[in-house]
Parts: structure tokens; C-alpha cells; sequence
């Protein structure tokens, strides 16, 4: 992390409790990573269990990210009114009550409410991790809190990719989803027991609510919306994240065994790849933005570029099966987009007061899962439609990339410029503070 940066005026302090309860809080989204991703290593066999079609196997990652995104705004609004442990806790019983519930599923209409529920409580963990973070640590730390956070979050993909689908195939059905989500019982303890919204003596500034609850709740998203920063992150978030997402929720395995021809193992490195070139680059794009402020749209920029190329390298391979470099170049590629959505919160961040912190992030949060949702439905009707044409499927990527670069590029000066009126005003007031006198205490 930067260190150059001098602490800002009632800033938290940081420091190893600040790493032990924000490690706590990144410890239920870790769990929620993983029951979220499992389905992505059970594909196949969830479609041989409850006996459906490309299009019904999507539906269970498309309700799934449906109302974790249909929550992003509710979720903000609770943590900024209830605060972090009691959103935290509420998120780990309805994870673990999901994924119990789809353990001991064989019908399709309950294994689909199972993981409904299981997306409701995933909602609620990531932006209760990054209000955490902007409690305990000092604001010129976001950045690489923020891709930290999502990085424990891909380990959580690892943990999919690499223990759940052995398990899968060794202990059944099951024995995988049922005895994992003992994590998540894990997590809810540990919440309960030890979690603390906020340093002593940096207690948030209490928050009218005058005009009811209603009242509230418009303003709140009304006046984080206005703000150009919110939908630039929001737009961000967007374009950036759901290539990598719909690859590595639901498709990416199925296409690399189906319509690539590679054995499953081989298709579940080729996952982890896209899991550690996730990890490896967020921690690199975190040190560049916390050093370089400017950087952040050129590296969303850039990564939407090279994501686009490899993947129509792939689409418009000549040959029945496009060659292992490409693919292990295409996920190293698409291992670059969730750090690329992360800078989507960093625009929102600055331009947002801390009271409305949480309802900004739920607005940009949205962005990335709404494409998602979009996508895995186009791919499974696209794959029903054609035959099970992978290639053609995929394009559809093309097309919501496309929306999303031409809202960024709409709305980046707007951004921009808002943040530096906000950025001089802020110098304004700190000349005008009154100056300590020698003999005082401050």
C-alpha cells in the first residue's frame, strides 16, 4: 500500500485490529465467493441431476444474480442505516441456508429457490467488506483495500475450482454442497462473536432521517445517482466485469469441454488460470491507481480493449478448436476484469459523502451483475437456437461491451470535472480551518 499520502483529518488509524476485523468481514465474502461459484464447476452435473436444458441451467445463475443485483440498493441502504455486522450476519444465514437447501435439492423449482436465497445473502457481503474497510483504515488506502477485498474473493473462485469440483466428483452431490456450507456456520459465528462496525472514537456522524423511511431511501439514491462519479463507476462496472463473470459462473467450463474438446481437469486448470491472472493483477492495478489517481480509466479502458480482442480471437478462430495458447491466453486476459470492475467503486467513492457511501457502492455494484444476468441468458438461448454454437453464443459479449464503453465515454468528463470542483473545494475549507495555537490541544 502507498504510504506517501498523509492521513486525513479524522481518518482511522489503521493498524493490526483494523487488518483483524476487516480480515473477519472479507472472511464471509470469501465464503459467499464460494458458494457462489460452485455452481460453475457443476454445470454439467447439475444438468444430468435435474435433468435440463442449456437454457433452464442458466436460469439458476440468471435468478441468482438477478436478486443479488436486485439487492445492491436495498443492501446499501441497510448498511448505511443498520451498519456492517447486522447486514454481515444477515447475509452468512441466508448463504448457508442456501447452500444447504441446494445440497439436498433434486427437484429443479427448489433447487432454483435455493439458490435465490443463496443470492440474497451473497449481496450482502461485499459492499458491507468495502463500507467496512472505509471505517477501519484511512481513505487513501480504498483503492488497494478494495482490491484486496476482491482478490480474498477469487481465492474464494479457487476454492471452487480446485477443491469443490474434486469433491464433487468423489464424495456426490450432496456430501459437497451440504458439508460446505458448514463454512458458512463458521463465518456467521465469528461475525456474531467478534466483528466490530468501527474503531473507538471514529463513530460515523448520526443520519437524519426526517420524512420517513421513504423519504430516506429516495434521497439517499437519488442524490447518488446525480453524482456523474456513481454512474461512471456504475458504467464501469458494467462493461468490465461480466466477461470474466459469465465465463467463470456458468459457461467457461462447458465451453472448453463441449466445443473445445478438452478434458474436464484441463478445463478446470484453465479456470484457476482465470482465477490466479485475477488475483495477480489486482494487487498490480491496486498499487498503480493508490500511486496514480489518473490511471484508473485508462486501465478500465485498456482492459475492456484486450478483452474484446481475445475474445473475438477465440469466436473467429478458422480451425474446430482454437489452440491452448490462445485459450490460456484469453483467460489470463479475462483474469483482468474483475480488478478492471473494482476501479468502478473508485470513481464512486470520492464522489459520495460517507453517509451515502453504501447506497453509491449498491448503484455501482449493480452495473457488472446486470450485464451478467444479461449475457448468461443470451448465451443459453443463443446455445439453444444454434445447436449448441458456443462460438456464435459467446459474441454476444460484443454487443454489451459496446453499451457499456459508450455510456464511459459519455460521461467521463462530466466525472472528471465534478471531482476536481470537489477536489478544490475540499483545499478550500482545509485553508480555512482555524489554526491551533501553540499554547492549545487539539
Amino acid at each position: 500500500m502507498s504510504q506517501g499520502a498523509a492521513a486525513l483529518p479524522g481518518d482511522p488509524p489503521g493498524g493490526r485490529r483494523a487488518v483483524a476485523v476487516w480480515g473477519l468481514g472479507v472472511g464471509v465474502y470469501f465464503v459467499a465467493i464460494i458458494f457462489r461459484t460452485s455452481l460453475g464447476v457443476a454445470g454439467i452435473d447439475a444438468a444430468e441431476r435435474f435433468h435440463i436444458n442449456a437454457s433452464a441451467l442458466s436460469t439458476f445463475s440468471i435468478l441468482q444474480l438477478l436478486v443479488y443485483a436486485g439487492m445492491q440498493i436495498p443492501v446499501g441502504l441497510m448498511i448505511d442505516r443498520l451498519g456492517t455486522k447486522k447486514v454481515l450476519a444477515l447475509g452468512a444465514v441466508l448463504f448457508t441456508a442456501g447452500q444447504f437447501a441446494f445440497a439436498l435439492s433434486h427437484a429443479y423449482g427448489t433447487a432454483l429457490a435455493s439458490r435465490a436465497l443463496l443470492g440474497c445473502g451473497d449481496a450482502m457481503t461485499f459492499i458491507s467488506v468495502l463500507r467496512l474497510g472505509a471505517r477501519w483504515f484511512p481513505a487513501r488506502r480504498g483503492p488497494m483495500i478494495a482490491q484486496v477485498a476482491a482478490l480474498f474473493g477469487m481465492a474464494g473462485n479457487l476454492v471452487s475450482t480446485m477443491v469443490l469440483a474434486r469433491l464433487l466428483h468423489g464424495a456426490g452431490w450432496t456430501a459437497t454442497f451440504g458439508g460446505s456450507a458448514a463454512a458458512g456456520v463458521l463465518v456467521l459465528l465469528l461475525t456474531l462473536l467478534f466483528l466490530k462496525d468501527h474503531p473507538e472514537g471514529h463513530e460515523p456522524p448520526p443520519t437524519a432521517h426526517a420524512g420517513g423511511g421513504k423519504g430516506f431511501v429516495r434521497r439517499q439514491v437519488a442524490r447518488a445517482w446525480r453524482e456523474p462519479g456513481t454512474r461512471l463507476g456504475m458504467w464501469v462496472h458494467f462493461t468490465t466485469q461480466f466477461p470474466a463473470m459469465v465465463f467463470l459462473l456458468l459457461w467457461g467450463m462447458p465451453f472448453l469441454v463441449e466445443a473445445e474438446g478438452l478434458p474436464q481437469e484441463t478445463a478446470g486448470l484453465l479456470l484457476t488460470t482465470v482465477v490466479l491472472s485475477n488475483m495477480a493483477v489486482g494487487l498490480v492495478y491496486g498499487q498503480i491507481i493508490a500511486r496514480h489517481h489518473a490511471a484508473r480509466l485508462p486501465l478500465a479502458l485498456g482492459t475492456v480493449g484486450a478483452t474484446a480482442l481475445l475474445w473475438a480471437a477465440v469466436a473467429g478462430w478458422p480451425g474446430a478448436h482454437a489452440p491452448m495458447w490462445l485459450l490460456v491466453t484469453e483467460c489470463v486476459v479475462l483474469g483482468a476484469c474483475g480488478p478492471a470492475s473494482m476501479i468502478g467503486f473508485d470513481f464512486a467513492r470520492p464522489a459520495n459523502p460517507p453517509e451515502r457511501q453504501g447506497t453509491a457502492s449498491g448503484i455501482v455494484n449493480m452495473g457488472g451483475f446486470i450485464a451478467s444476468i444479461t449475457t448468461l441468458l443470451a448465451v443459453g438461448l443463443l446455445l439453444d437456437a444454434t445447436g449448441d454454437d458456443y462460438r456464435l453464443a459467446f459474441c454476444s459479449v460484443f454487443v454489451l461491451e459496446a453499451l457499456g464503453l459508450s455510456q464511459i465515454l459519455r460521461l467521463r468528463t462530466r466525472a472528471q470535472r465534478r471531482e476536481q470542483e470537489r477536489v478544490v473545494a475540499s483545499r478550500v475549507e482545509t485553508v480555512h480551518v482555524p489554526a491551533v495555537s501553540p499554547g492549545s490541544t487539539a
